[in-house]
């Protein structure tokens, strides 16, 4: 495979993938200077969402229907879900326009323990290539693959006919520099344990008009964990801690067609870079104890549980940048005969914390067991890793209860 220098595409990849900005600093978006303020963590990878089929509705999965891959949207639905048995394979080429080797894979599964149970796991996978390593000469000094990884199990049950909880737990390794020395500094891989809470309610019988329909809401706060840090003496970093909200109304169309409307909330549960004091020459001001001085905001070297309430009120431009923080995004899901399936769906993100927005669009099929899904993206105000990519996923399921059998539940 092609080599390429390591820091040159460490840095490259990290920084399209969290869209990272230096902290309050300004530029155009057409044709507006919009101050960015932007949210940063480590091991963001946590955040892609792995799978096509939400892939094809605008990254909606915190209130769909039940599928193998709600591990990572909301692991509380694996209650609902009909199928006995199933797991599921995902890829995703990265930067393919840039790269031929930097990709994203995710396996998945779950185990229905008996109607009000079931036990889930994943791993998910994400690798950045073949790296040479040069010094500040230019000569070559080694060769190494960056990779970062996440290993889950989950258990969800139901509490009553229409609500279930989840309780998820997670390890995180991430290795970027093969431990090698970074001016004077040893560095190692970064590791963290985080878990995931989340809640689900599914309410089957309802009904608009002479038209049968489903409601569904979600909940899933996400890697709530330890911080992270690649050598001995840096500053940890916050994990990507996140806050889902989803909403699903599904239609009953006839017989044969089915149309569901999903809205989804995210906010992330990480203090707000605050807005550092500047004196008339712009240097940063220091106080009589060596601190740096805040002119708005408040620190964002806190801890989890800290940062993760200080989240919602830290903004250094009050309410209005706190709302500024909420992404969210619509997908839309048509299913014909419970055989195949047409998605589409948009994610916003404001331009003054990260500018992320695009438009999916994607499909699926299913056969007895098998199913594959494709989804597609479309970004509409800067470029985006997953342009022009298809992504994949093929899923496998066993064992479908007779209640079940006709749900489209993945």
């Amino acid at each position: 495979m092609k080599k390429h220098s390591w820091f040159q595409v460490v840095s490259f990849a990290v920084f399209l993938i969290t869209n990272t900005t230096i902290a309050q600093t300004t530029t155009s978006i057409t044709g507006q200077e919009v101050k960015l303020n932007t949210i940063t963590t480590s091991v963001p990878f946590l955040s892609i969402g792995p799978d096509s089929r939400a892939g094809g509705m605008g990254d909606c999965g915190a209130a769909s229907t039940p599928d193998v891959n709600s591990m990572h949207w909301n692991a509380a639905k694996y209650a609902f879900i009909e199928k006995k048995t199933g797991f599921a394979l995902n890829y995703t080429p990265w930067l393919r326009r840039l790269v031929p080797d930097i990709n994203f894979s995710y396996l998945s599964g779950y185990k229905k323990l008996d109607k009000n149970q079931a036990v889930a796991a994943s791993l998910r996978y994400f690798s950045l290539g073949d790296i040479t390593f040069t010094d500040i000469n230019g000569t070559t000094i080694g060769q190494f693959r960056p990779n970062e990884f996440a290993l889950d199990v989950a258990y969800s049950r139901k509490l009553s006919t229409k609500f279930s909880t989840a309780l998820a737990l997670r390890y995180v390794f991430s290795n970027l520099t093969s431990n090698i020395n970074v001016g004077g500094v040893n560095t190692k891989a970064g590791q963290a344990v985080a878990a995931d809470i989340s809640t689900f309610y599914q309410n089957n019988e309802l009904n608009l008009g002479d038209k049968k329909a489903a409601y569904s809401f979600g909940v899933n706060i996400s890697n709530i964990g330890s911080k992270i840090s690649y050598s001995e003496t840096a500053v940890r970093d916050f994990i990507p801690m996140n806050l889902k909200i989803g909403n699903n109304l599904t239609l009953d169309l006839d017989d044969y067609n089915k149309l569901s409307f999903m809205v989804d909330l995210n906010k992330l549960l990480v203090p707000t870079p605050p807005e550092i004091a500047r004196d008339s020459t712009g240097s940063p001001v220091y106080g009589a104890d060596g601190t740096l001085q805040l002119s708005s905001g408040k620190p964002s070297n806190v801890g989890t549980v800290a940062g993760m309430l200080q989240s919602f009120y830290d903004a250094p431009g009050g309410f209005n940048e706190e709302l500024r923080e909420v992404m969210w995004a619509v997908g839309l899901e048509y299913w014909y005969d419970n055989l195949f399936a047409f998605r589409t769906g948009y994610f916003h993100e404001s331009a003054s914390k990260g500018n992320r927005q695009y438009f999916n669009i994607g499909a699926g099929l299913r056969y007895n067991v098998f199913g594959i899904d494709f989804a597609y993206l479309i970004p509409t105000v800067q470029q985006n890793p997953l342009q022009n990519t298809l992504r994949f996923t093929l899923t496998f399921n066993f064992e479908s209860s007779k209640a079940g059998a006709k749900e489209t539940t993945n």
